[in-house]
């Protein structure tokens, strides 16, 4: 399978679908230009807002955006880059797990609604999983799969290969397949959350 070929209309309409019955909240989109607007609407002003390492985010403008901080943002991973102390950067790290809202996205979507989502450190897990009662996810096209387990395959076999050849030529680090998190459905009822994912008709990040 070509994981770098977009999804048909057809795929992305049928994987919006399934999203909104599995309880995430679903758009559709034509580009990272637009997809960047509708975050800027999205997130109030004086939010909390807190953001994993993400080539997604980065080829969108959300990064620049964030860190030219002109959104009236609190912006959380400012701060946690900022504290030099060991300790103290700990510290603002625990305060950041409960940011209003958590940006990022994932290694793979199914048709079926579900998520694939894998780190290194895990530090974006908890926003994901549960801290964090306002989720967004930006997904490139590219990235929708028929099944998850075809999701879990193109996250070992394309994502993991890619992602570390970026981190050595940024970081002189390999990267890890240490952490997996299979994101099934939220149940709204129980959680209160709101997870969105904007479907992006363009090819994003891995």
């Amino acid at each position: 399978m070509d994981y770098n070929t977009l999804a048909s209309a057809e795929t992305i309409t049928k994987t919006a679908e399934a999203l909104k019955a599995n309880g995430f909240t679903p758009s559709i989109l034509a580009d990272g230009k637009e997809a960047l607007e509708t975050i800027k609407k999205l997130v109030p002003q004086g939010a909390s807002v807190m953001n994993g390492s993400s080539r997604t985010l980065e080829e969108i403008g959300f990064v620049d955006y964030l860190k030219a901080g002109e959104h009236g943002w609190n912006n959380l991973h400012e701060a946690v880059l900022a504290e030099k102390d060991p300790a103290k950067q700990k510290e603002q790290r625990r305060k950041a797990l409960l940011s209003d809202f958590y940006l990022g996205s994932v290694h793979a979507l199914s048709e079926t609604g579900e998520m694939v989502i894998a780190s290194k450190t895990g530090s974006q897990l908890p926003h994901i999983v549960y801290s964090s009662p306002n989720v967004v996810f930006v997904v490139g096209a590219q990235k929708i799969v028929p099944t998850l387990e075809e999701g879990r395959k193109r996250l070992r076999e394309h994502v993991v290969p890619l992602e570390d050849v970026h981190m050595m030529n940024k970081y002189k680090s390999h990267t890890a397949l240490n952490k997996e998190f299979l994101y099934h459905r939220e149940n709204v009822a129980s959680t209160g959350r709101a997870v969105h994912v904007i479907l992006v008709n363009e090819k994003l990040g891995f």
